[in-house]
């Protein structure tokens, strides 16, 4: 008995030093590799931080640095250029061991070295180190009474996954410009790296074409939305609207940049235009026929034609949009595009004769086909939901893989790359508790606990090259049911931390028990950025919990 007691005792300070380390080094998503070393730095009253690196890129982070600890801390931080044994010092490093994105963080009693290979490294140790800082750290005014100390550690850290993404809806629920930009303050936080703006629906159109001015002066508005749930069919008979100005977006993607996020716009077709419809009927399939901007949500049978007034419409847009958003991608959707209207049209069942397409599938596929080349002649690269797999894959495209992970398969089997973002771990507008506990969401259930088991590799479903082309992960929040700001975050987070942490974080260091200790943590950080995350509980026992407010803008 007194053998079993001493391993009991034994066994408890294992467990409670194994918390107070989660509780000490919290940090989301976990590193690669830790070391924990006895003693701590503590922040002086003039703190001082030296770069050695000669990247102004590198300065410019580290002056980040001391901006936010100059307004938690109420310290002066000063950037100094050069080399120093002591305060916290940027330092080159090379080899190709970190490559783009990799760090170390070193932390002694005396000093904190950051080290990297590029800019993007120096970031995300950034990143870490407010993490290893009181959450107090995350303050935008002084915090008094605050021992600014950062535990004693060294750090290795580089991502499982090149891409890290998220995308956010503002087609059927329109976002300000402020809100973007906190998202993207969010996402940078939690080290992704890819923002996917969707920006057409057939609810509205919200981004501004100058050679198309309709586009915002009339599709961007609809005159009434559904209000509860599908099922209800209830209208609230309100004008809504809303769009960003080219001025808008050339902000939101210098502002994106700055945290090393790559902004991928969507302009959906040839399903969900009504929008689009709704002022240039001739590019569907009656241009007599005048519809209004869709207030219900859903996939609609009205899509855009493959004429060539089509063609000219969405290169003159595309040409815009590429003007604007410089990232590699283009996204053009490519999904739920009903072939209703093409099986009735002579013009579509010509075409389809003339071309040599079976079926309305390689009709559409013919349509990503041409809108493929365009961007392409570009220097860009489309990537489209799962269903451009249908009729056959455009030469260039990158598939977006939602409908499970068998279409993200299939691409990756014809040498095509592939983003991984099933609903059953990565949709985000599920419910996350009982619904009966929550706000209306679209349906479903996809708890914390789902959304981090998931693990994106199919290495046992493809070859070691296939696998290559498996580019990371994506988390999605469609907005049909998050009418305000205050709803999308208590929709994205936590889950959206659980998703980066799977994008990041090799597999086999994965825990989930773990992860919700470390995010104990966080939530206090959360709580000094004001976002109104869903509070998920930390046992092993799902609890349900009731939302916070969410109906304030």
């Amino acid at each position: 008995m007194k053998k079993l007691t001493v391993c009991l005792v034994v066994v408890g300070l294992a467990v409670k030093t194994l918390y107070a380390q989660t509780a000490t080094f919290a940090i989301l998503p976990k590193p690669t590799s830790l070391e924990t070393r006895s003693g701590a730095y503590v922040l002086p009253a003039k703190p001082v931080i030296n770069v050695a690196a000669t990247d102004p890129e590198v300065r410019r982070i580290a002056q980040v640095l001391a901006d936010q600890l100059a307004k938690s801390t109420g310290t002066l931080p000063t950037v100094n250029a050069g080399k120093s044994s002591k305060g916290i010092s940027f330092v080159p490093a090379s080899g190709g061991k970190l490559g783009e994105e990799g760090y170390t963080l070193t932390v002694s009693p005396k000093q904190i070295v950051i080290s990297a290979e590029k800019p993007q490294g120096y970031f995300y140790a950034v990143q870490t180190l407010m993490q290893l800082m009181p959450a107090t750290v995350f303050s935008p005014t002084k915090v008094d009474g605050v021992t600014w100390s950062v535990p004693a550690c060294a750090i290795e850290d580089r991502p499982r996954y090149g891409y890290r993404g998220s995308m956010l809806d503002a087609g059927r629920q329109f976002y300000p410009v402020a809100f973007i930009k906190k998202y993207i303050d969010l996402l940078a936080l939690h080290k992704m790296n890819v923002f996917h703006w969707h920006l057409t629906e057939d609810q509205g159109w919200r981004i501004e074409i100058k050679k198309y001015p309709k586009l915002t002066e009339q599709a961007s508005i609809r005159q009434s939305t559904m209000v509860g749930h599908y099922r209800d069919r209830k209208y609230d008979d309100k004008p809504y609207g809303g769009f960003y100005t080219q001025n808008d977006v050339r902000d939101v993607v210098k502002y994106a940049q700055d945290r090393f996020i790559t902004v991928i716009p969507e302009i959906e077709m040839p399903g969900h235009s009504v929008a689009v419809l709704s002022v240039y009927p001739e590019l569907g399939a009656n241009p007599d026929q005048v519809m209004p901007v869709s207030g219900t949500w859903g996939v609609h049978d009205h899509v855009l034609f493959p004429r060539e007034e089509t063609f000219t419409f969405l290169e003159n847009v595309l040409t815009e949009v590429m003007d604007l958003f410089p990232s590699k991608y283009i996204h053009i959707g490519g999904d739920e595009c009903p072939k209703k209207e093409w099986k009735q049209s002579k013009f579509c069942q010509e075409l389809m004769k003339k071309e040599g397409l079976k079926d309305e599938h390689e009709l559409q596929s013919y349509f990503i086909r041409r809108i493929d080349k365009f961007v392409t002649s570009k220097g860009r690269r489309i990537i489209g939901w799962d269903e451009i797999l249908e009729g056959g894959l455009s030469p260039n495209a990158t598939v977006m893989s939602w409908r499970g992970i068998s279409g993200g398969i299939a691409a990756a089997r014809q040498n095509h790359d592939v983003v991984m973002s099933p609903t059953t771990y990565c949709y985000l507008d599920y419910y996350q508790a009982d619904p009966k506990t929550q706000p209306v969401a679209i349906g479903g259930l996809l708890t914390l606990d789902k959304v981090y088991s998931f693990n994106p590799s199919v290495t046992d479903s493809l070859t070691a090259e296939q696998a290559k082309h498996v580019l990371g992960v994506q988390a999605n929040v469609w907005s049909e049911y998050l009418p305000t700001t205050h709803y999308v975050e208590y929709m994205a987070f936590p889950r959206l931390i659980a998703v980066a942490e799977t994008a990041w974080t090799p597999m086999e260091s994965k825990n989930l028990d773990d992860f919700k200790q470390r995010l104990a943590t966080h939530n206090k950080r959360l709580d000094y950025l004001k976002v109104n995350y869903f509070e998920a509980p930390i046992n092993n026992t799902f609890e349900y919990v009731m939302p916070k407010e969410i109906t304030k803008k």
